[in-house]
């Protein structure tokens, strides 16, 4: 993303991370100066903000200007399981991107369902094979991780677990399976990864598994053959929220928004110390994997903000992140919804403000910013003891003697509020263009939500000039799900999109 930028690359972990060696790598990262920290690592669930060590970290990084990207970790689809929570930090999910590299499954009724698979191997003859589906004593469904005794020389259905495939593969590879197909559970959907299998793959989707389980079960001699077309780019609709991607709401911190942005995050090229792909052929010199997670997301984002601090380096961190944030797009290649997994439309809690657009990003009209004294106000509001507070900013920090930020009240790009409540907050933007500007508030929430934005014409007539809004959120406590909307300032030339959420 930032093709010309000086890498620092600080070794965090091993087989597993410690957290006194990511402490550790995050001060060495801040003491040499650095611009932009990218975390593509996170605890394993959210934590109050005083013992979560990378959202203290990241505190000192931005006092000192840092921007600091995190990912939201891998534990969806199930709610309520981001990471890297702190307001501080840009909280990255992943979304899928229109390449795929295509392996086609062709039953021997002539159907066909497009897999992915990165192994694309030319040699493999895509004649019909004998097609298996063995489900072993104690288990469910066909996960392909047991002994398996009669699938040499066929193509073997094999469940995805968890996202297991190379390892189910090893399997079917070490039992004598010619090829696989790796087929979704409803939880994987329509997010297909392409991965350095040991044999020939082709992971299909749910949709597509069905089919191709009930042509098996319906047939007295199935077949099938795998056939690999290469990388095809620009023919599907991206990007849609990956299953993996973790999803909000915080449990932590519910009233602020995460995670905050999508980005791409499968079937990423990225630097790979370890050898991948099927020996002898195995790619033992190229230095790069194919990967999915939000950890491949992340850098994305911190490649962004880093040419971001160069177009703007009087930004603060948190303007940097306003930029992405209110410029972001909630639709997909074709113009339509960005969905989720499953092909439903996404919301706020699965892709954060939305798709980030960096060349918006580089010019967004107005900001939300916050000080730092603004989050140590925050952190007194979510009731933490001057001790709490303390462990994060490294100060005698006395809530007693400050004003309180309440969740809803800290000028964040984005409000969430709970059913049933009278929510009355501020907003302060600030102009970073020249000239003079005249932004209209339009809303786009339903008429069960009344909502009021006073003034609603802000006027501005030089850089760095900040006006004030205030917001009016009425919700009726009969309504049965979240609602999402926005709260849009809109200009000749910029449009500026705030996140509503009614929880």
């Amino acid at each position: 993303m930032a093709p010309l930028a000086h890498l620092a690359v600080y070794k965090v972990c091993d087989q597993r991370c410690n957290e006194d060696d990511v402490l550790a790598g995050m001060n060495a990262a801040i003491a040499d100066g650095v611009d932009v920290m990218s975390i593509s690592l996170g605890v394993d669930h959210q934590l109050p903000l005083y013992k979560d060590y990378i959202a203290i970290a990241s505190f000192t990084a931005t006092r000192k200007g840092i921007f600091v990207s995190g990912a939201a970790g891998n534990s969806g689809p199930l709610q309520a399981t981001v990471v890297n929570v702190a307001p501080w930090v840009l909280t990255v999910a992943a979304g899928t991107m229109d390449r795929s590299l295509k392996a086609l499954v062709k039953l021997r009724d002539n159907r066909e369902f497009e897999g992915q698979s990165a192994f694309q191997p030319s040699e493999f003859s895509s004649i019909f094979l004998p097609l298996t589906y063995p489900i072993l004593p104690g288990y469910k469904d066909n996960i392909c991780l047991g002994n398996l005794t009669t699938i040499k020389g066929k193509v073997v259905l094999c469940h995805n677990n968890n996202a297991a495939g190379i390892d189910i593969g090893y399997n079917v590879h070490k039992h004598g399976g010619a090829a696989m197909i790796l087929m979704n559970g409803e939880n994987e959907g329509y997010t297909t990864l392409a991965e350095a299998h040991v044999l020939p793959v082709s992971n299909v989707n749910y949709a597509d598994a069905t089919k191709i389980l009930s042509y098996f079960n319906s047939s007295t001699n199935a077949t099938a053959a795998i056939m690999f077309q290469g990388t095809i780019v620009g023919k599907s609709e991206a990007p849609a929220v990956a299953f993996f991607s973790s999803r909000g709401p915080s449990v932590e911190i519910p009233g602020v928004l995460k995670p905050d942005i999508l980005a791409p995050g499968v079937n990423i090229v990225a630097a790979w110390p370890f050898t991948v792909g099927p020996k002898p052929m195995a790619l033992t010199n190229t230095g790069f994997n194919i990967i999915a997670g939000t950890s491949m997301a992340t850098p994305h984002l911190s490649g962004i903000a880093a040419l971001l601090k160069v177009l703007h380096s009087r930004w603060s961190p948190a303007a940097i992140k306003s930029a992405i944030m209110t410029t972001a797009t909630t639709e997909d290649n074709y113009g339509k919804p960005i969905l989720d997994e499953n092909h439903h439309s996404a919301n706020y809690f699965m892709m954060g403000a939305g798709q980030v657009n960096p060349s918006k990003a580089a010019d967004p009209g107005l900001v939300f910013d916050i000080d730092t004294k603004d989050y140590i106000a925050f952190l007194c509001g979510m009731g933490y003891s001057d001790k709490q507070v303390g462990f994060i900013t490294g100060d005698d920090t006395q809530c007693e003697k400050m004003e309180k930020i309440l969740q809803s009240g800290l000028n964040y790009p984005s409000i969430i509020t709970s059913r049933g409540q009278h929510v009355v907050v501020k907003r302060t933007v600030t102009n970073v263009v020249e000239g003079t500007s005249t932004y209209k508030v339009e809303v786009d929430l339903p008429k069960e939500v009344a909502f009021k934005v006073v003034p609603n014409v802000l006027e501005f007539n030089k850089p760095d000039e900040k006006k004030s809004f205030v917001v009016s959120i009425n919700s009726g406590a009969q309504l049965n799900e979240s609602i999402f909307g926005n709260l849009k300032w809109v200009s000749k030339k910029y449009t500026v999109r705030m996140p509503i959420i009614v929880h």
